[in-house]
């Protein structure tokens, strides 16, 4: 039976629990899956691997043709970073593997992906690009 005191300690810890998780289908930002400080995957990351997440961002150039895979970046880039040993390498990146073969939209426009959360150190067989965080089985618009 709940008591009075756990009543209002649960009243006082909602509004902390709310702003922890994004309500379902809102999307997150790239950044959100990342440390603020330091290097890192955010707790949010860490919480939610498994699960399947929303997340915003720009397509990044693909690193080719026919590709299901593309790299969702937290801010607009016009050449594909992993091409040009000029290019700065972008901290807080997610890799996402499509369930179709990529369609290439603009590098200037937002797109929301959608898929399960997979952390870890994985190297695709295709492209051997490395990724720390991915979303599998994805979709986009």
């Amino acid at each position: 039976m709940p008591t009075r005191r756990r009543l209002i300690a649960s009243a006082l810890a909602t509004p902390f629990l709310a702003t922890r998780l994004p309500a379902a289908g809102t999307p997150l930002k790239v950044r959100d899956l990342y440390q603020r400080r330091g290097d890192g995957l955010s707790d949010l990351a860490r919480d939610s691997v498994g699960q399947r997440l929303v997340v915003e961002g720009f397509m990044a150039p693909p690193l080719k043709a026919d590709s299901r895979f593309f790299v969702l970046t937290k801010m607009p880039m016009a050449v594909c970073p992993f091409c040009e040993t000029e290019a700065e390498w972008p901290d807080d990146i997610v890799a996402v593997y499509a369930k179709r073969v990529v369609d290439v939209v603009p590098f200037n426009v937002k797109i929301v992906a959608r898929g399960v959360l997979e952390l870890g150190a994985y190297k695709d067989p295709e492209t051997g690009f490395l990724s720390l965080v991915r979303l599998a089985d994805a979709s986009y618009d």
